[in-house]
């Protein structure tokens, strides 16, 4: 199985109103996709979200000419050496070149991995609570409760980009929408001090509901994180940001998280990210993957969580959520797989299990012109 041909789509669409966290607002949201094909006629896709002008010419005036001719079977040597130029852009090479290993046997992408220990997988409503508006506290309370009703029972907020005051207020108003069926997580976005963060565990004590207080600190500090966590009442997570599984080791030894966010598009591909995944079962923890952007890499996530056993013994335990972008994003479209009730099936088929909407693609294509991100 030749790679042939690479097929590239870079995507792009202006946020009507920016939101945002505690990093500053998005104006814009963009995906880059490749396609590649082989010379026996199977295609299997990726995806990677940078800044297009910089992807787009790595993947023309570099992988490409380096892919061609290929064998799709030689992954990991093949990702291993693009990840040297560009981890996110391994990662987009790692998913497209899993999907056609998987159809090439004509089975799923589970299959492919060993089979599923979960049909289904519980997900979590992502918000990027912040706005420009004077009533940014309004906004964000009507959206979140707009889509509890959707059936939503797991949400994140963001804090850490406003006052602790006024993001409490935000905090506390959520709470008073339906406490008892809604399950909170707090994303500061690594924002806080210690001194800070710990100002949380006065609410938390009296909230039974949240789920999990995401990176309070930055996450380059074991031993701060260590410290932290011995004096919360709630679960700290984090590591959205960190590249391989390997470098999660100095936060699982010194036990400074309950649960580890690894992303596909950071750790460089399908193969560290599964790896990652096993290793917090290794340790012993939970492992919520980030896949906030980009709606391929969400399914990837998915497919790891369904085939990893449960982190726990005890009866009626759940395999942890797996993050949803809620927010203005027409690429969460591309694959018409969608949650009911707060879960989501895990498709079957020869590959993904699902195609991806070309024309949705063809009405987002970059025209090449300059943007901000």
């Amino acid at each position: 199985m030749q790679i042939e041909r690479i097929e590239t789509f870079p995507l792009l669409h202006k946020i009507s109103k920016p939101y945002g966290d505690a990093n500053g607002y998005k104006k814009y949201r963009s995906c880059y996709l490749i396609r590649i094909i082989t010379t026996s006629g199977l295609d299997g896709w990726g995806e990677c979200v940078d800044w297009l002008p910089t992807i787009h010419m790595g993947f023309n005036e570099r992988i490409i000419p380096f892919l061609i001719g290929k064998q799709a079977s030689d992954r990991l040597a093949l990702v291993e050496t693009i990840k040297k130029w560009h981890g996110r852009a391994a990662a987009a090479v790692s998913m497209a070149l899993t999907e056609i290993i998987a159809k090439s046997a004509n089975i799923s992408i589970c299959d492919l991995w060993g089979g599923t220990f979960q049909k289904s997988i519980p997900v979590y409503a992502s918000f990027q609570s912040y706005s420009e508006s004077n009533d940014w506290i309004r906004e964000s309370i009507d959206f979140v409760e707009d889509t509890i009703m959707k059936g939503y029972s797991k949400i994140k907020i963001k804090i850490g980009g406003k006052k602790f005051a006024e993001d409490l207020a935000h905090v506390k108003l959520i709470q008073k929408l339906d406490a008892e069926k809604m399950q909170l997580i707090l994303d500061a976005n690594q924002s806080y001090d210690m001194a800070t963060a710990r100002l949380w565990n006065r609410y938390f004590s009296n909230w039974s509901n949240v789920l999990w207080f995401e990176e309070p600190l930055p996450v380059d500090n074991p031993v701060e994180y260590q410290i932290l966590r011995s004096s919360l009442s709630v679960p700290i997570a984090g590591g959205e940001n960190i590249i391989s599984a390997k470098k999660f080791l100095p936060l699982l030894r010194q036990n400074a998280l309950d649960i580890i966010q690894p992303d596909i598009m950071h750790v460089g591909g399908i193969d560290q990210f599964r790896e990652t995944l096993q290793l917090a079962r290794h340790f012993g923890i939970r492992v919520s993957p980030h896949s906030y952007d980009g709606v391929l890499s969400r399914l990837y996530s998915l497919f790891g969580q369904a085939s990893l056993p449960p982190w726990s013994k005890m009866e009626g335990e759940d395999i942890e959520p797996v993050e949803w972008d809620v927010m203005e994003n027409p690429f969460s479209g591309l694959i018409s797989i969608k949650p009911s009730n707060g879960r989501v099936d895990i498709p079957n088929g020869a590959g993904i299990g699902a195609e991806l909407d070309l024309d949705l693609i063809k009405g987002y294509l970059w025209d090449g012109s300059s943007y901000q991100s």
